[in-house]
């Protein structure tokens, strides 16, 4: 593949040039292992580490490359082997809160036109977890595309997808059935020369059959999920970028139980439209949705206009997002604050130093 049919534009081009100067040649990731990557580039596949210096520089775990990421990297082609100098600007990023109790970025995958957040339709269909999903999802700055797999095993597909619609405003919704080669078209609608599909979704949901049936090969290993709760194991143990010959590029991802938010209150403002416009009609602007007169939320839930079960979501990503927001202030706070330390010493090794001179 060329660098245009791996996502390249003229965007990137801009970014790239001071490094062209330098003789870098730009790569895109297709998948980490580690401290190991595989890049495409052109002069093909090739293996590849961060450089010391980009080690040293960097300040986080997010600085480091992800999945889909367009680096600079100067290659050693008779070895197949390069080294990676720099990360360009990432035009979309999807990230989630590290595991643990670290208040840390995690990049999942990286410059991405649509991400497919994939559900069952067996005995995992979870309308609160797509919610997750989708305020996630808008904040990445990718386009959200909604995919109800195992339409063979549903008897009420249209009540599913009335459900589905209802907590996905404006979202397409595609019911499809990847065993059976059903809804397919779809999916590939969505598809296209250059451009970038991430599969988002927890582990049997059949992320890596869906491929499977675009690509057309049994590429992607799956297995069978337990027939008691429909629940899978993982199969697909690291992200990889896999290219579509003639339709773009794929991004295949491990299956997550739930996904810890790593986004802002306009994420969650997105996924919640219709709630954020009741609480805007209240009669007070401090209402607390408890018993205030004049509450829009507490009538449209009384007059079954709002689901409750949805309004009780909202609160809790509500205050998952506040108490992330502040976990980054105060982990702010403390590193500025490392920084001046840090500083200081060196004044006052730089006048104990001039002192002795």
């Amino acid at each position: 593949m060329n660098l245009e049919e791996l996502g390249w534009n003229p965007s990137f081009e801009a970014d790239f040039g001071e490094y062209r100067q330098r003789g870098l040649s730009p790569g895109r990731i297709a998948c980490q292992q580690k401290d190991l990557y595989q890049v495409y580039g052109v002069d093909g596949t090739m293996s590849t580490e961060v450089s010391g210096n980009f080690r040293h520089n960097a300040r986080s775990k997010a600085d480091f490359p992800a999945v889909g990421d367009w680096v600079a990297i100067r290659p050693c082609p008779e070895e197949s082997k390069a080294t990676i100098q720099a990360v360009l600007p990432r035009r979309s990023v999807f990230s989630r809160k590290s595991a643990g109790a670290r208040t840390e970025e995690q990049v999942l995958a990286a410059n991405i036109d649509t991400v497919f957040l994939v559900s069952g339709l067996d005995n995992e269909f979870r309308p609160r977890r797509i919610e997750r999903y989708l305020t996630v999802a808008w904040d990445s700055g990718a386009a959200p595309v909604i995919v109800l797999n195992k339409a063979d095993l549903c008897t009420d597909i249209g009540a599913r997808l009335e459900e589905v619609e209802s907590v996905a405003f404006g979202v397409p919704v595609c019911a499809v059935s990847a065993t059976e080669k059903q809804g397919l078209d779809a999916l590939e609608s969505h598809l296209g020369v250059g451009k970038t599909v991430a599969f988002l979704g927890s582990s049997g949901v059949g992320k890596s059959t869906i491929i499977n049936a675009l690509l057309g090969a049994q590429r992607q290993e799956v297995r069978a999920v337990r027939e008691d709760d429909s629940r899978g194991r993982h199969t697909t143990s690291y992200r990889e970028l896999i290219p579509l010959p003639g339709k773009g590029l794929l991004i295949d991802t491990p299956g997550m139980r739930e996904i810890q938010l790593w986004t802002d209150e306009d994420g969650l403002r997105k996924s919640f439209e219709d709630i954020e416009a009741l609480v805007g009609s209240c009669r007070f602007r401090n209402c607390a949705h408890q018993k205030e007169p004049g509450c829009a939320v507490r009538a449209a839930i009384e007059n079954g206009a709002l689901d409750a079960k949805r309004y009780r979501s909202y609160l809790k990503l509500q205050r998952e997002v506040r108490f992330l927001a502040a976990k980054q202030d105060q982990k702010a706070h403390l590193e500025e604050k490392a920084r001046r330390k840090e500083f200081g010493r060196m004044v006052k090794k730089m006048k104990k130093d001039y002192k002795k001179g």
